[in-house]
C-alpha cells in the first residue's frame, strides 16, 4: 500500500474509472494519498467509494450519488456532479486534462498492446488528454476483439494486480419485476435497437425476449442476460452490438472475449446526440423510483435521500422519443416498502428530483400494467397512469389529482 501511495503527488487531479473497469488494486491508495482530487465514474451498488479513512485533503467528485457520501458531501469533500453520460463527456472536454489517468488494462500481446477489456465508458477520452498513465496489468482483464486499446510504452507506471474484475448479480427478479418485463417484452417488436439498465426489471427483461428476433443492442451496459439472448438466437447476426460497459459475472467476460459481435467503445461513441439521433426504432427501457402523473420520473432519490444518478438515462429517453420508429419507455414496480407506498405520485414533490422529463417519456409500465402516454393531454395521463398505480393507492391519487387540476 505505502508504495502505491507514494505514485501520487499532493495536489494532482485523479481519473478513476469505475464498473468492470476499476482499477481495484489502486482505490484504497489514490484515497489514502494526502491530497488528491479524485474524479471517479464509479457506479452506485457496484462500485464503493471508501466512506473513511480518506487522507486529509483528499476531495473526491462523481457522476452518481452514492449513500454513504451524504456526510461527505456536506463537508465539502464529495462533490456529486448531477451530469447525464453526454454532458460528462462535455464537461471532460472543458476542464483542463488530468494530471493521472489510472487503467486496469489486460496483458500486453506480443506487440506490447493491451485491452481496455469489458469497460471503455470515459476512460478513453480521459487517457488521451491526461499528462500520465498509470495502469494495471490484471490476467482477469479478457482481450475482447473490439474493444479500446493502449500501449503499455505509453503507460507512465506499470503494475501488476490479480484482484479480479468487479462483478454484478441483481438476483432472481420477483414477481413484480416478471409481470412488468411481460409487459415491456409486448411493446419490443422484432429487428428493435435496445437499451437497458441495470436491476432486477432489467434482468427479467432480458428473460422475455427470448422468442424475438433481429434484435439489436446499443445500451451503456450488457449484462449477463445478453449471453441467453444470443444462444437462443434472439440477436441479429449481422448487427454490431455496442455498449461502453459489459458487466456481470465471470462467465459473461469469458463469454464476450470469444465474441466478435461485441463492441466496446467509449460513452463518445455511444452516448452522443449525434449518434443516437440516427438510430431507427430505439426502444429505451429505463427505470425510476418515482413517477408522478405529469409523466416526470425521479431516477435518484429515495425517501428524501440522494442514493444514484441521472447516467446515461436522460440521453437514451431523449433520443428514443424522438427515434423514428422508437419508444421511451420507463418501468418501475407500483409500490414500495412491502406495498406500504406508492410509487406513483401526485406530483414529485420536495423529496425527489425530475431525473427524466415528462417530455422524454412514452409509456410508464408497472407490473399493473401499460400506460401509454403517447398523444395523450395532461389530464388523460393523469387518468392512465393512476389505471397503472396500485389499487389500494388509485382513489388518493384521483383526489390529489383534482386539487392539482384546478391549478392547471
Amino acid at each position: 500500500m505505502a508504495r502505491m501511495v507514494e505514485l501520487f503527488r499532493c495536489g494532482e487531479r485523479v481519473f478513476l474509472p469505475g464498473s468492470s473497469g476499476a482499477p481495484n488494486g489502486l482505490v484504497a491508495a489514490a484515497f489514502a494519498a494526502p491530497g488528491l482530487d479524485i474524479t471517479t465514474s464509479f457506479i452506485s451498488g457496484v462500485n464503493a467509494i471508501p466512506d473513511d479513512n480518506w487522507a486529509e485533503g483528499v476531495r473526491c467528485a462523481g457522476f452518481f450519488m452514492q449513500p454513504g457520501m451524504g456526510q461527505a458531501q456536506r463537508a465539502g469533500r464529495f462533490r456529486h456532479l448531477p451530469l447525464s453520460y453526454s454532458a460528462t463527456l462535455k464537461y471532460f472536454d472543458e476542464q483542463p486534462p488530468f494530471d493521472t489517468c489510472l487503467v486496469q488494462l489486460s496483458p500486453p500481446d506480443e506487440a506490447g498492446i493491451c485491452s481496455l477489456g469489458p469497460a471503455a465508458e470515459f476512460t478513453p477520452v480521459v487517457m488521451r488528454r491526461a499528462r500520465r498513465v498509470v495502469a494495471v496489468i490484471n490476467p482477469a482483464v479478457p482481450r475482447l476483439a473490439h474493444a479500446p486499446v493502449w500501449r503499455i510504452k505509453d503507460c507512465a507506471t506499470v503494475l501488476d494486480a490479480d484482484t479480479g474484475l468487479t462483478s454484478y448479480d441483481p438476483g432472481s427478479p420477483d414477481p413484480a419485476a416478471l409481470a412488468i418485463a411481460g409487459h415491456v417484452a409486448s411493446l419490443v417488436p422484432d429487428g428493435a435497437v435496445l437499451q437497458l439498465g441495470l436491476g432486477k426489471v432489467p434482468a427479467a427483461i432480458y428473460g422475455r425476449l427470448g422468442n424475438h428476433r433481429g434484435l439489436k443492442f446499443h445500451p451503456g451496459l450488457l449484462t449477463d442476460g445478453i449471453m441467453d439472448l444470443a444462444a437462443r438466437g434472439t440477436l441479429d447476426a449481422g448487427f454490431a452490438h455496442k455498449t461502453t460497459v459489459i458487466l456481470g459475472t465471470e462467465r459473461l467476460y469469458s463469454w464476450a472475449a470469444e465474441r466478435t459481435d461485441i463492441h466496446v467503445l467509449g460513452c463518445e461513441n455511444i452516448h452522443t446526440p449525434q449518434i443516437l439521433a440516427a438510430i431507427d426504432g430505439l426502444v429505451a427501457i429505463n427505470s425510476a423510483l418515482e413517477v408522478d402523473l405529469f409523466g416526470q420520473c425521479n431516477l435518484e432519490f429515495a425517501s428524501g435521500r440522494a442514493i444514484s444518478g441521472a447516467g446515461g438515462a436522460p440521453d437514451f429517453a431523449h433520443a428514443a422519443r424522438r427515434s423514428k420508429g422508437g419508444v421511451s419507455i420507463v418501468a418501475l414496480p407500483a409500490t414500495f416498502g412491502d406495498g406500504k407506498g406508492s410509487r406513483i405520485k401526485p406530483v414529485l414533490g420536495p423529496d425527489a428530483i425530475t431525473s427524466l422529463s415528462r417530455t422524454d417519456v412514452d409509456v410508464v409500465i408497472t407490473e399493473i400494467g401499460i400506460a401509454d402516454l403517447r398523444g395523450k393531454s395532461v389530464h388523460e395521463r393523469a387518468e392512465t397512469l393512476i389505471q397503472v398505480a396500485a389499487p389500494a393507492f388509485r382513489a388518493a391519487l384521483l383526489e390529489a389529482w383534482d386539487a392539482v387540476q384546478k391549478r392547471l
